[in-house]
C-alpha cells in the first residue's frame, strides 16, 4: 500500500504508548509522532512493517481543538516534553486512557473503566521537577536556523539534552521549563564559565577530557539548592575554582558536589564524589517529614506531586493503628516514613545498600521509631533467607513499589502466599502494573481490584504514575 517515503494524508485518532499517535488508512495503522488527536496532517513513511508503519509529520493541514502552542522553543528536536503541545486537560484524560488499556490489553480486565479514576492533575505543570541533569558534549546538534548561521556557532561545545535515539550528540540548551529559572541560570552560567576557561569535555570515543554532565537538585519545599559536577578527572584546582565563582554569582548554592567517573560508561553517578562546599546533601519536604537527599540519592522527582501520591496511599490502604505494613523496594525511605504515624510497624525492603542506609537516616532525622529498613534482594528475602519474617509479625497491608520492568513472578506469587488483607501496588508502567496484578489474581483469585488512581507527576510527558487498591474477599 505504501513505500518508505511516501507521503499521505491523515487524520490522528488518538494516543498510544510512549507519546506516538495513531492514524488509519484503510485500517492499516500509522504511528506518528509530535501530532495531537484530530490533527489533519501530511506525514511521511519512515518505516514500514507488515502490520504497521511508521511516519513523520510533513504538513499540519488542520489544527485540532486540542492542540496549544507549546510554550518550549526546543519543541519537538528536544523530545523530553513530548506533549506540551497538547491542551492539559486531554493530557490528564489520555493519560487515565492509558491506564484503562494497559488493564484491559495486558491484564484481560473487563469493565475496568469503572473503577479507574480521574487523574489527578499537577498544581504546577511548568518548573515542578527538583532534579534536572544536562549532559556536556564535543558534538553539538544544530537546529535549522542554526545552520544558516553556522559560521558563527561553537559546535564543538554543547551542555543540555541528548536527542532522542541520538546519543553522540547533545542539543545546546539555554532555557527549560521543567526545573526553575534558577536552574536556567545555573546552566548557563556553567557553560559561559567552563567555555571561557577552554576547559575540555569528556570524549568517549578518545577516552579523555573533563566534563561529563551537570546536575541540579532542589528542595522545592525548603529552598536548598545542588550543583553536582560530573567530570572525568579529579581535578581540585578547576572544581574550586568553578565552586568560587558559582557561589559569588549564586550564594543561596547550598552544596556543591564533584561526581568523578572514570569509567566509560555515560552515566551521571561517579565511582566517588568530593565535597566542595556545604555538607553534599541538601534536605527537603513531604508532609510534615524532612528527607536529606545526597547527590545519588533516588527521590520523587515532583516533590508536591509526591505528597498527593503518598496521600492516596494512606487513603487506599484505610491503615488502622494496628496494623504492620511491609514497603516492597522501599527506596530511601519515604513511603514508609510518610505512612509511619498510621500504623504500629513498617518493614521496608530495598536492594540498594546505600538507599537503606539513607532510609535509616531519614527516619533517625525524623525521629521514626517504628520503622525497620533491611537490605537484600526481595525475592531471596522472600524465599531462602526468611529469619526476617520470623521476627515480624504477618502485614495487613503490602505497599509495592517497583522499578517499571515490575516484579519477579516469584515476588507476586510470594506475596499471594503472604496474603496481607490489602494492597497498594503504585506503579510508573502500568503496563507492568496490569501483568503482576493478573498474575497476582491468578495465584490467589481472592483478590478484587477495589480502585485504581492515576496521578500525573511529569505533565507534557506520556509518563503516568498509577496506584490500585487490592482486598482480599472477607472470610478468607
Amino acid at each position: 500500500m505504501f513505500q518508505i517515503g511516501s507521503e499521505i494524508e491523515v487524520k490522528i485518532e488518538k494516543t498510544v504508548f510512549e507519546g506516538k499517535s495513531i492514524a488509519r488508512v484503510n485500517g492499516f495503522v500509522v504511528f506518528v509522532r509530535n501530532v495531537v488527536p484530530g490533527d489533519v496532517v501530511k506525514v511521511k513513511i519512515t518505516k514500514l512493517k507488515k502490520s504497521y508503519a511508521e511516519a513523520e509529520p510533513v504538513e499540519l493541514i488542520q489544527k485540532s481543538s486540542l492542540r496549544v502552542e507549546p510554550k518550549c522553543k526546543f519543541f519537538g528536536v528536544c523530545g523530553g516534553c513530548k506533549w506540551q503541545n497538547l491542551e492539559y486537560n486531554a493530557q490528564l484524560e489520555f493519560k487515565r486512557d492509558h491506564v484503562i488499556e494497559s488493564f484491559e490489553r495486558i491484564g484481560g480486565f473487563k469493565g475496568i473503566d469503572e473503577i479507574v479514576l480521574g487523574t489527578l492533575p499537577s498544581d504546577e505543570i511548568f518548573f515542578y521537577r527538583n532534579k534536572i541533569e544536562f549532559s556536556f558534549s564535543d558534538q553539538r546538534w544544530l537546529l535549522k536556523e542554526e545552520i544558516e548561521n553556522i559560521d558563527e556557532i561553537d559546535r564543538n561545545f554543547a551542555l543540555g539534552f541528548h536527542l532522542p535515539d541520538r546519543f553522540d550528540k547533545v542539543l545546546d540548551i539555554d532555557e527549560c521549563f521543567l526545573q526553575s529559572e534558577l536552574s536556567n541560570e545555573i546552566l548557563n552560567f556553567t557553560r559561559d564559565y567552563f567555555k571561557s576557561k577552554n576547559i575540555p569535555i569528556y570524549s568517549s570515543e578518545k577516552n579523555e577530557g573533563y566534563l561529563r554532565f551537570l546536575t541540579i537538585r532542589e528542595g522545592k519545599n525548603t529552598g536548598d539548592v545542588m550543583v553536582n559536577l560530573v567530570t572525568f578527572e579529579d581535578n581540585a584546582e578547576i572544581m574550586s575554582e568553578f565552586t568560587n565563582s558559582l557561589l559569588s554569582k549564586f550564594p543561596n548554592i547550598t552544596t556543591v558536589v564533584n561526581n568523578i567517573n572514570t569509567r566509560k560508561a555515560q552515566i551521571a553517578v561517579g565511582e566517588y564524589e568530593r565535597v566542595y562546599h556545604g555538607n553534599g546533601t541538601i534536605t527537603e519536604k513531604l508532609g510534615d517529614y524532612i528527607f536529606q537527599i545526597s547527590s545519588n540519592s533516588f527521590f520523587q522527582t515532583n516533590t508536591r506531586q509526591a505528597e498527593k501520591l503518598y496521600k492516596k496511599i494512606v487513603e487506599f490502604a484505610s491503615f488502622k493503628p494496628d496494623d504492620v505494613v511491609y514497603d516492597f523496594y522501599s527506596g530511601t525511605g519515604t513511603i514508609s516514613i510518610f505512612v509511619s504515624s498510621f500504623v504500629k510497624n513498617v518493614i521496608g525492603l530495598e536492594l540498594v545498600e546505600s538507599a537503606v542506609e539513607d532510609a535509616w537516616r531519614n527516619a533517625e532525622i525524623n525521629r521514626i521509631k517504628n520503622c525497620k529498613f533491611i537490605a537484600g534482594d526481595l525475592r531471596e528475602k522472600l524465599y531462602t533467607d526468611k529469619s526476617w519474617m520470623r521476627q515480624t509479625p504477618k502485614p495487613d497491608v503490602i505497599i509495592i513499589d517497583p522499578p517499571r520492568s515490575g516484579m519477579h513472578p516469584d515476588v507476586v506469587k510470594a506475596i499471594s502466599r503472604i496474603k496481607p488483607e490489602r494492597i497498594v501496588y503504585v506503579s510508573c508502567n502500568p503496563t507492568t502494573q496490569a501483568r503482576d496484578i493478573k498474575l497476582l489474581i491468578e495465584y490467589e483469585p481472592n483478590y478484587m481490584i477495589e480502585l485504581i488512581q492515576p496521578v500525573d507527576m511529569f505533565p507534557h510527558t506520556y509518563h503516568i504514575e498509577s496506584v490500585a487498591l487490592l482486598k482480599l474477599s472477607r472470610g478468607l
